[in-house]
């Protein structure tokens, strides 16, 4: 079998070797044999479907995701002085991630970020989506990856307790082409890491693109913004977009604009420089990466409470939104609500509306290969 790989339409054989070998998954009975894993009932959906809440815990990293949309729900980390918070917004039951929110935790799919219009053609045939972000597509629709209930299975891995995530997206299903079927892999590795693992194969050939869209303030602090955190970005070009934040298909540097964060630089310090409604940031940038192995991507620190989150990844680019939609409509985790800048996000992902540019990295999988990134964030102190 052929494996997909951003750039070049095969892995390298020693990261295939890495990511098959990482995790095998356990027995649905062998659950209370995984060390740091529990299970509960989360709820149900509208339909009644069953809902899971799994927790994963390894050292001082407790992570809890819902076979919802495959949704981080939490991460709590200590901070310098070892006081534990939560640093992911989200809801604390179900049924705030059941109603309208901006993907608070969520994999997002089939395609993530915006196709153009919402229209592609693929292989001489022409497919139309779901115009959920107008005039475009986002994150894959009206009812993406983010809003279907995924099965899950308990993971024995060496790098700490794991829970593997499946679901089948139907040819057809908000308009892509094929049968797709998509793992992702959660697991608290040692050192405190959460790491991401993907996987999709498909029996038509099928743009993908999943990503994780955790919003993240380092506080812990419910009346704080995410505008004094500390952002550093390997990335040395973006991708510049259009007013609907389509990208225009030229690659820029991002030397002497607001968006170079090569140096650790607050997220506030150029953000009234970003133009436009309702201001900040939500763009691609393109990683400084070497052939799709897993490699350093962002680092985000918060200088008041000491806590670090360093993001490396497989994946050619990282959106970096800094929560800009968020309007104080939302009310999350203890009644808190959710204001602009009250988190940010980094998805490692392919580049949006890729494809529409053939001189971004390729999103088309075909059958026969197997679609693969690995993402990780690692959380420490200083």
């Amino acid at each position: 079998m052929n494996a997909f790989d951003p750039r070049a339409g095969r892995a390298p054989a020693a990261l295939l070797g890495c990511l098959l070998s990482l995790a095998f998954v356990a027995p649905a009975s062998a659950l209370d044999d995984v060390k740091g894993l529990t299970k509960m009932d989360f709820g149900k959906t509208e339909d009644g479907r069953a809902v899971e809440l799994y927790t994963l815990k390894n050292g001082g990293l407790t992570v809890k995701v819902t076979t919802y949309g495959a949704t981080v729900t939490s991460i709590e980390v200590p901070d310098r002085d070892g006081k534990v918070d939560d640093v992911a917004l989200g809801f604390d039951s179900l049924k705030g991630y059941l109603g309208e929110h901006p993907y608070f935790g969520a994999t997002v799919g089939r395609v993530a970020n915006r196709i153009a219009l919402g229209r592609f053609t693929l292989d001489g045939k022409d497919h139309a989506l779901a115009i959920n972000d107008p005039p475009n597509t986002l994150h894959g629709g009206e009812k993406g990856f983010n809003r279907v209930v995924w099965k899950a299975e308990p993971v024995e891995s060496p790098e700490g307790p794991a829970v593997k995530m499946t679901y089948t997206s139907k040819d057809g299903e908000e308009g892509y082409p094929g049968n797709l079927t998509a793992t992702v892999t959660f697991t608290a590795a040692a050192g405190d890491a959460l790491r991401i693992d993907y996987a999709a194969t498909t029996d038509k050939a099928t743009p993908v693109n999943l990503t994780n869209h955790s919003y993240f303030n380092l506080s812990g602090d419910a009346g704080s913004t995410i505008l004094d955190h500390e952002l550093t970005l390997a990335a040395s070009k973006y991708t510049p977009v259009t007013d609907s934040l389509i990208p225009t298909g030229e690659i820029a540097t991002v030397e002497g604009t607001p968006l170079d964060f090569r140096e650790p630089t607050a997220v506030g310090a150029r953000i009234d420089a970003m133009k436009g409604d309702p201001g900040g940031y939500d763009h691609n940038f393109v990683l400084d990466l070497d052939g799709g192995a897993l490699a350093f991507a962002a680092r985000l620190y918060d200088p008041r409470s000491g806590r670090v989150v360093e993001m490396s990844t497989t994946e050619p680019g990282v959106q970096f939104y800094s929560g800009n939609f968020l309007d104080g409509t939302i009310a999350g985790k203890g009644g808190r609500v959710y204001k602009k800048h009250d988190g940010l996000c980094l998805e490692a992902q392919h580049f949006p509306d890729s494809i529409h540019h053939r001189n971004f990295p390729n999103t088309v999988l075909k059958p026969g290969q197997t679609y693969k990134q690995t993402t990780v964030y690692k959380f420490s102190t200083r």
